[in-house]
């Protein structure tokens, strides 16, 4: 026979796990410098556009030709 288990501790569990993870990604955002989110950014747009550099068959303003 299974274990009983009270639902409103396993809410509660899962609620401050899903405020943990949200704690945890705040945490990484707000924790790098303005210099290292500038060159994250500029990083994450020089692959953005050397990925659609690499696409075949768009034309200028992005649709298919």
């Amino acid at each position: 026979m299974g274990d009983v288990v009270n639902l409103r501790q396993f809410r509660k569990k899962r609620a401050r796990a899903d405020t943990e993870k949200r704690a945890e990604a705040n945490r990484l955002q707000s924790g790098r410098t303005k210099a290292e989110r500038k060159l994250a950014d500029a990083e994450n747009s020089l692959a953005e556009r050397k990925l659609d550099s690499h696409l075949r068959g768009t034309s200028d303003d992005g649709q298919k030709a």
